[in-house]
């Protein structure tokens, strides 16, 4: 009796599970089989078209020195003011710091005194010739670019200087302490302009009393690099 019920429930195995083979066959039911592997690859869904724009590395110049000259407006403190020139020479220690020694030249007017004194004169012509010999250091505070159009940068470079030097003026040689801030623009590789301000204070006595006086120079200048 038992042989019969496992004989039994071998066919009914059976029936199901070609009744389910069929089924999938005649609705679509059951998993789906993979596709076969393609032999072509799948195709690119992006193709980006990038347009690649030349360009062109500034070819700064490398050279640590830098020589020029300056022309521009002096404020002599009770003398009026004047044309200012002189000559320039630095020397950059690094991308930071750079040393200059400068001299320059200016012409002292007329104080008040002696214009309300009718003509009276606190020191000769040839004494009022101002000419001055500076040792300064400088430091570059922001470097930077200037763009002009769409194809031209122009590097430059805002920096503050200070230093010791001396004057001759009114007759006598002065001790000098100059401060200022300058901005330097590259031209090329090797040419720069530059413009600067500048205080310079001395002590002076000529109208009887000692002070210290503020001389206000601004100029404008050239340099090249070698």
């Amino acid at each position: 009796m038992e042989s019969r019920f496992r004989v039994l429930f071998l066919i009914v195995a059976a029936v199901s599970l070609s009744g389910c083979a069929a089924t999938k066959n005649l609705f679509g039911f059951g998993p789906e089989e993979a596709p076969p592997p393609s032999a072509e690859p799948p195709g690119q869904v992006v193709d980006p078209e990038v347009a690649r724009r030349e360009i062109k590395e500034p070819a700064i110049d490398r050279e640590d020195f830098e020589i020029g000259g300056y022309v521009g407006i002096m404020s002599i403190e009770d003398f009026g003011s004047d044309v200012s020139y002189g000559l320039r020479i630095a020397y950059h220690i690094t991308e930071g710091f750079f040393v200059e020694a400068t001299v320059g030249q200016s012409e002292g007017g007329l104080t008040s005194f002696e214009v309300l004194s009718g003509g009276a004169r606190l020191i000769t012509d040839d004494e009022r010739t101002l000419t001055y010999y500076n040792l300064n250091v400088g430091y570059n505070i922001l470097p930077g670019e200037v763009f002009m159009g769409e194809g031209r940068a122009y590097n430059t470079n805002l920096y503050l200087i200070a230093g010791l030097g001396s004057t001759t003026f009114a007759g006598d040689d002065r001790f000098t302490v100059n401060v200022g801030a300058g901005y330097r623009f590259l031209l090329t590789d090797s040419v720069a302009l530059h413009i600067d301000f500048r205080d310079h204070l001395f002590d002076i006595d000529l109208l009887g009393e000692e002070k210290t006086a503020h001389n206000l120079e601004g100029h404008l200048g050239f340099t090249v690099f070698f």
